[in-house]
């Protein structure tokens, strides 16, 4: 961080980026030694039938889980999506019924939230009531679908292609140490 005379910020991009790529591959060395290991043990201690199973085990349980990853964040993406159509087709529709929204707030302020719209008397109040209900409530949903969308978006985008790497690191593994494994094994 570096501040000039001026009272500018410089931003340390660099030791950002540092410390992020220092951590992220310190923290791949345990499931690196995870996918690159477990067939030779399999293999050395079991066998070449216990590679196979094993490969055949990943191979089934990883495509489930990257596909059921992939399409979790997905869903989750296309929600958010969806609140925000539905946030920007309100938008439009107060705008083309000239409601201020604030104002309305502002007039239903004293009316409690759990109060439904049948049970007030007066009809300007409860028109009001209505267009500031419907604008707390896609808020609410656009806050759920941006907390979805967080989760959801590692998901789909490392998550569930990563898997499939999972696998052919395996895979590949066990075809290069094949013949050691075959000859050598318990």
């Amino acid at each position: 961080m570096s501040i000039k005379a001026g009272g500018e910020y410089h931003p340390d991009y660099d030791g950002c980026i540092k410390i992020s790529t220092d951590a992220s591959l310190r923290q791949m060395v345990a499931p690196g030694a995870l996918v690159l290991g477990s067939p030779l043990l399999a293999g050395f201690l079991f066998g070449p039938d216990a590679v196979a199973g094993l490969l055949a085990g990943a191979i089934v349980s990883g495509v489930q889980v990257a596909i059921s990853a992939s399409n979790t964040g997905g869903a989750w993406d296309n929600a958010k999506k969806q609140v925000e159509s539905e946030r920007s087709q309100f938008r439009a529709r107060v705008a083309a019924e000239k409601i201020n929204l604030e104002e309305a707030k502002e007039a239903v302020r004293h009316i409690d939230v759990e109060t439904e719209e049948k049970d007030i008397e007066d009809p300007t109040l409860r028109e009001l009531f209505k267009w500031v209900a419907e604008e707390r409530s896609l808020r609410e949903r656009h806050i759920a679908a941006v907390v979805g969308d967080t989760v959801g978006d590692p998901l789909k985008d490392t998550s569930g292609p990563a898997i499939n790497i999972l696998i052919k690191l395996s895979a590949i593994t066990s075809l290069v140490f094949g013949n050691y494994v075959k000859e050598y094994n318990l």
